[in-house]
């Protein structure tokens, strides 16, 4: 199974001059751009696909869309996917118009164990975090993974998920097994894509990183 990472598009609250604190914003008009460019670069490397997820958040949801147009298939809405601090302790969602704003004065690795957002009361800390986003890889392996089924490498199926920033790097924790105070970030720029296989050996490791961060669809000034 190949799992591949998007990032969405660049969104308001990336700017640097976003002021109005943590809201759930759709995608600038570079942020556009870089989804359409997307989404017809990556059928061409990729022709076909087994299911594609999103983030319930506006900004994944819409560069989702550009997938879907492309692939001529549904969005599979996935609130485990949103970015860190969105949802509550117990992974249901804050509302989209009424998210925390204000997000703690540490960073999540700094104290993993410790509320990331203010008010603290319901909120998830970076473990909280990681154990949705583990869930969610967790359980689609389960429904896109067959280990019983003897052609299951030869067809490996292609799961798209259209995420965040924060999900592709606690998904390195995750995958390569990291305890909670880590010493690496991982970054990924607007709409990167990173393929993840699935292939589950019996004695050796289960995942294969393929490329991280690949951006090979925008030019120079959407990259930067």
């Amino acid at each position: 199974m190949n799992l591949y990472l998007i990032r969405h598009g660049q969104s308001h609250v990336n700017l640097k001059e976003w002021e109005n604190g943590n809201t759930d914003e759709g995608l600038t008009e570079r942020g556009r751009e870089q989804a359409a460019a997307l989404a017809r670069w990556l059928p061409t490397q990729l022709p076909e696909i087994d299911a594609l997820y999103s983030s319930t958040m506006r900004r994944a949801l819409e560069t989702a869309e550009h997938l879907a147009q492309a692939y001529r298939c549904q969005v599979r809405p996935d609130d485990r996917l949103r970015e860190i601090g969105n949802n509550r302790f117990d992974h249901t969602p804050w509302p989209n118009d009424a998210l925390p704003s204000e997000y703690v004065d540490y960073w999540g690795s700094e104290r993993p164990f410790s509320p990331l957002v203010i008010p603290s009361e319901g909120s998830e800390t970076l473990m909280h975090f990681r154990i949705r986003v583990g869930m969610f890889i967790e359980e689609i392996i389960t429904h896109h993974y067959d280990p019983d089924d003897p052609e299951e490498e030869k067809r490996a199926p292609n799961i798209l998920a259209v995420c965040h920033g924060g999900v592709i790097d606690v998904t390195f924790d995750h995958i390569f097994n990291v305890g909670p105070w880590r010493r690496c970030e991982v970054w990924s720029h607007n709409t990167s894509v990173t393929r993840l296989q699935y292939v589950a050996h019996p004695r050796r490791e289960m995942w294969r990183l393929r490329y991280h961060n690949r951006v090979d669809h925008l030019s120079e000034e959407q990259r930067t």
